[in-house]
């Protein structure tokens, strides 16, 4: 089932003006659990010309991003892929947006570690690679409360300790993540 996913955003941190709506859509066979992945990753990276979504028409990058920020050539600065991604389509990332910095955006830390290896098997360029790993009781919650219309009241993110601050239709979340680089 596709469908649409209206977010009403409100910021509290000075360095993070979202602006005060975005449209999350869902096509089959994303689930719920990848809008949730890609409000996440729009939250976490947000920054301006920040795009959910948007099909490049380029014949030689043939993939669409979950979230892409393109400079003012429009060329690729920073391309997120969220929840399942294949490993040949990162290896192929890594030669067609070569300035882009590359995140993975995962649901779990066992999720995260699945993926390392699998690019560890494969040989993929080092060093040129980033995951976000989720905590998955909390994001597994988080998940069961999306709906068509949301609410979200971001606060902060912080590195040291790396934990993410926000209230999602209601619920407070203190969400503790990873990062990894490959």
């Amino acid at each position: 089932m596709s469908g649409k996913h209206s977010c009403t955003l409100e910021s509290k941190d000075w360095k993070r003006k979202l602006p005060h709506k975005i449209i999350i859509g869902r096509q089959e066979p994303e689930t719920i659990e990848h809008v949730a992945l890609k409000l996440v990753s729009y939250l976490f990276f947000y920054r301006d010309r920040l795009q959910i979504g948007m099909n490049l028409h380029n014949d030689s990058i043939p993939f669409i991003p979950d979230l892409i920020q393109l400079d003012y050539e429009l060329r690729p600065v920073l391309w997120v892929q969220c929840g399942e991604c294949t490993v040949n389509k990162l290896n192929k990332l890594a030669v067609k947006v070569p300035e882009a910095e590359i995140w993975i955006v995962q649901p779990s830390i066992d999720a995260a570690n699945d993926l390392l290896r699998a690019m560890a098997k494969a040989e993929l360029r080092r060093k040129r690679y980033h995951l976000l790993a989720l905590d998955r009781e909390m994001f597994a919650e988080m998940t069961s409360l999306v709906r068509s219309r949301n609410d979200v009241l971001w606060v902060s993110a912080a590195m040291d300790p790396p934990e993410m601050h926000f209230d999602f239709n209601g619920m407070w979340f203190e969400m503790p993540f990873e990062t990894l680089v490959f």
